[in-house]
C-alpha cells in the first residue's frame, strides 16, 4: 500500500513522516524534475506500507513545479493522509476539499492540536468529521499524540467523490464549515507571540537575524572542528595512514602509479593535505575535511527549519535578493556556502527556475568562501590587522552585488515571487532533526561523493603529469603583470582548484606583502570553486550552464584581480579605486533590462 502525506507547507509533514517510518528512507527527485520528495516504509498488520512525503502544496491547481509534482503523485497513492494545521483551519481546508473531490480515500490529521487550544481555538472534531464525511484525528506529531489513532484508520477505503464546484463556491463552503465547527476565544499575547512579531519586522528582525546567524556559525564551527579534531583526523592518522604507508612500500615509494594513488611523500611520510594521491588527499578532503562541516550545517539547518525561523529570514532578505534575480529562500544556499560550497550547490536545486539556480550557484561559487577558506584568510591576514580581512570581505560583497545585478539584467526570464506562510515558533523534535540529518548525509554521500572523487582524480592526474607547472610557466608572466603576484603564488592559485584553503596555506611561506595577500586571497575566493563543488555544479546545472558560469568566474577574476592590483595599496584602496567602484554601481542602473522588454512583450500578447 502506498500512503501519501499531503498538506500545506509548514504543517508538520516531516514530523509525521519521521514518526511513521524507520531508518530505511530515501530522498529522490521526481522523474523529469529537480523537485525532491522523501520515501520510507513501515510495517502495518504484517504488510509493508510505503509512506511518501509529498512536496507541500496549497492547492491541486498548480502554481509552481512542486505543486505540479504533488498533483502528479496523487495519481500514484492508495490513501492520502491530509495533514491540516488546526491553528489555521480555514486556509488548510481549501486543499482538503479539493482532495475530497478526487478518486482516493482521505484521512485528516488535525495537527498542532495543543497549539490551537493554547491560542484559544476550539474545534468540534465530531462535527467536522460529519461535515467532511472522512475520519478526522486530532494530533500533536512532535509528541506522538494521535499517531496510533491515525494508524488504526489506515484501512479506511471510502471515496467521497464530492463536487464543490469552482473556487468561489469552495471558499463559501469552507466559510460555512468554519462557522459551524470553530470558535475562537480571546487570549492575551504571550512572550513567544511578541518574539514572533519582532522577528519579522526589519527594524528588529535584522539584528535578531544577525545574532541567530552568528550563533549558528559559532556552533557549526565548534561541531565541525570537534569532529575533525577528535574523530576524522585521528582516524586517518592512526588507522588509515598505516595501511596506505604499507601500500606505498609495496609500490616502491615512487613512480607514476604510486604518485597517482598515494601521491608525493613529504619527508618520507604521507601528508593528507599535500600528498595529492587518489587514496590520500582525494579521500581525506571529502570525508575528513568536508563531511564534518556538512554534518554540523545540516544539524543546525534542521533546527532552524523546525523552529520556524527560516521563513522569517527569507522574508527579511527577499527584497534585497530580488535585486539580483533571486527570492528570499535563496539565502539558504548562501548560508550553506559559508560552511561548505558542496551542500550549498546541492541546496540550489530547491529553487524553482533554471535561471534562479544559475544565478544562485554562480554567486555562491564566486563570492561565498567556505569555512575552511575563511579560517585561512583569518590566519594569513590576521597578523597584518583586521582591516585587511575587512577589505577581502568588502570586495567579495561588492562582487556579489555587482555580478548579481548584471546577471539579473542580462539573463532572460523572471524571478518567482516569495509566497509562503510564516509559521509560529515551535520547539523542534530532536528525533525528527536527527532523522533529517541522517537522510541528508546519506543523500550527500550518494549524490556528491562520486562526483567529488572523480573530479579530484582528474586534478590529481593533472598534478602528477605536471600540467599545473606547465600552466604556471605558460600564463604565469601574464598573471604576474595583471595581479602583481610572484611566479610561486601563481602555482598556488592554480592549485586552488583542488582545495582553496590548502592553496592559501601555500601562500604563507612566500613572504608576500599585505597587498599581495589581499589580492591573492580575493582571487582564490572568486575564481573556480574547488573541484568538489565544481563536480557537483556540473551535475546540478549541466555542462552548458556550468561553462557559462565558468566564463563569468574567469572574467570576474581577471577584472577584480587587475582592479585590486591597480587600485589597492598597502594602506588600503586609493581614492580612485573607491570612485571606480561607485561609478560601476551607478552605471549598472542604466544597463537595459532584458526582462523588462520580455515583460512588455508578454503583456502585449496577453492583451491581444
Amino acid at each position: 500500500m502506498k500512503i501519501l502525506l499531503m498538506g500545506n507547507p509548514n504543517v508538520g509533514k516531516s514530523v509525521f513522516f519521521s514518526r511513521l517510518t524507520g531508518t530505511s528512507v530515501t530522498s529522490s527527485n521526481y522523474p523529469g524534475t529537480t523537485v525532491e520528495y522523501t520515501e520510507g516504509y513501515m510495517k502495518w498488520r504484517g504488510e509493508i506500507v510505503n509512506i511518501i512525503d509529498v512536496p507541500g502544496t496549497y492547492t491541486l491547481e498548480p502554481t509552481n513545479k512542486a505543486e505540479e509534482v504533488a498533483v502528479n503523485m496523487l495519481n500514484e497513492g492508495d490513501l492520502v493522509i491530509n495533514i491540516v494545521d488546526a491553528t489555521n483551519l480555514e486556509r488548510n481546508l481549501n486543499l482538503t476539499l479539493q482532495l475530497l473531490e478526487k478518486d482516493i480515500p482521505v484521512i485528516i490529521a488535525l495537527n498542532f492540536w495543543d497549539e490551537a487550544q493554547h491560542k484559544g481555538i476550539q474545534i468540534d472534531v465530531d462535527r467536522l468529521e460529519r461535515l467532511l464525511g472522512v475520519p478526522v484525528i486530532p494530533t500533536v506529531a512532535t509528541k506522538g499524540n494521535g499517531i496510533r489513532d491515525l494508524i488504526n484508520k489506515f484501512d479506511y477505503r471510502e471515496i467521497m467523490d464530492r463536487d464543490y464546484g469552482k473556487t468561489e463556491k469552495r471558499w463559501a463552503e469552507i466559510g460555512k464549515i468554519i462557522e459551524e465547527v470553530q470558535q475562537i476565544n480571546h487570549r492575551h499575547y504571550s512572550l513567544l507571540d511578541r518574539l514572533e512579531e519582532v522577528s519579522i519586522k526589519p527594524l528588529t528582525g535584522i539584528p535578531i537575524a544577525i545574532i541567530v546567524l552568528y550563533l549558528s556559525f559559532k556552533i557549526i564551527r565548534f561541531i565541525g572542528e570537534g569532529l575533525i579534531g577528535y574523530v576524522t583526523e585521528p582516524f586517518f592518522e592512526t588507522v588509515y595512514k598505516p595501511m596506505i604507508l604499507k601500500l606505498s612500500i609495496l609500490l616502491g615509494s615512487q613512480g607514476f602509479l604510486h604518485d597517482l594513488l598515494v601521491g608525493q611523500l613529504i619527508e618520507g611520510e604521507i601528508d593528507f593535505g599535500q600528498s595529492f594521491g587518489l587514496l590520500t588527499t582525494a579521500v581525506f578532503i571529502p570525508f575528513a575535511a568536508v563531511l564534518p562541516y556538512i554534518i554540523a550545517f545540516y544539524f543546525i539547518l534542521g533546527l532552524l527549519e523546525d523552529t520556524g525561523y527560516l521563513p522569517r529570514l527569507a522574508v527579511l532578505v527577499d527584497n534585497v535578493l530580488h535585486k539580483v534575480g533571486l527570492h528570499g529562500f535563496s539565502i539558504i544556499p548562501m548560508i550553506l556556502g559559508l560552511g561548505c560550497n558542496v551542500p550549498a550547490a546541492l541546496a540550489a536545486r530547491t529553487l524553482e527556475s533554471r535561471r534562479e539556480k544559475f544565478i544562485a550557484s554562480t554567486l555562491m561559487a564566486i563570492a561565498i568562501p567556505c569555512m575552511a577558506q575563511i579560517a585561512m584568510i583569518l590566519g594569513l591576514l590576521g597578523p597584518y590587522g583586521g582591516k585587511y580581512i575587512g577589505y577581502v570581505f568588502a570586495v567579495l560583497g561588492a562582487v556579489w552585488i555587482i555580478v548579481g545585478l548584471l546577471l539579473n539584467k542580462i539573463l532572460p526570464g523572471f524571478s518567482s515571487d516569495l509566497l509562503l506562510e510564516i509559521p509560529p515558533f515551535r520547539i523542534p523534535s530532536i528525533g525528527t532533526v536527527i532523522k533529517k540529518l541522517w537522510m541528508r548525509i546519506v543523500s550527500f554521500l550518494r549524490d556528491a561523493i562520486p562526483f567529488m572523487l572523480f573530479g579530484i582524480f582528474i586534478v590529481n592526474l593533472f598534478y602528477v603529469l605536471g600540467v599545473f607547472d606547465l600552466l604556471a610557466i605558460g600564463i604565469g608572466p601574464f598573471l604576474n603583470r595583471l595581479f602583481g603576484l610572484p611566479q610561486e603564488a601563481i602555482t598556488a592559485l592554480l592549485m586552488g582548484f583542488l582545495r582553496k584553503d590548502l592553496a592559501m596555506g601555500m601562500l604563507a611561506p612566500l613572504g608576500l606583502t599585505a597587498k599581495q595577500l589581499v589580492v591573492a586571497s580575493t582571487i582564490l575566493a572568486i575564481y573556480f570553486p574547488c573541484v568538489a563543488t565544481f563536480a557537483v555544479l556540473i551535475r546540478e546545472l549541466g555542462i552548458i550552464d556550468m561553462l557559462k558560469a565558468t566564463l563569468v568566474m574567469i572574467i570576474t577574476t581577471f577584472i577584480v584581480g587587475g582592479f585590486m592590483n591597480f587600485a589597492f595599496q598597502e594602506g588600503g584602496f586609493t581614492l580612485l579605486g573607491w570612485l571606480i567602484i561607485i561609478l560601476v554601481l551607478f552605471l549598472i542602473k542604466y544597463i537595459p533590462n532584458i526582462n523588462n522588454r520580455e515583460m512588455i512583450s508578454e503583456n502585449k500578447n496577453l492583451i491581444s
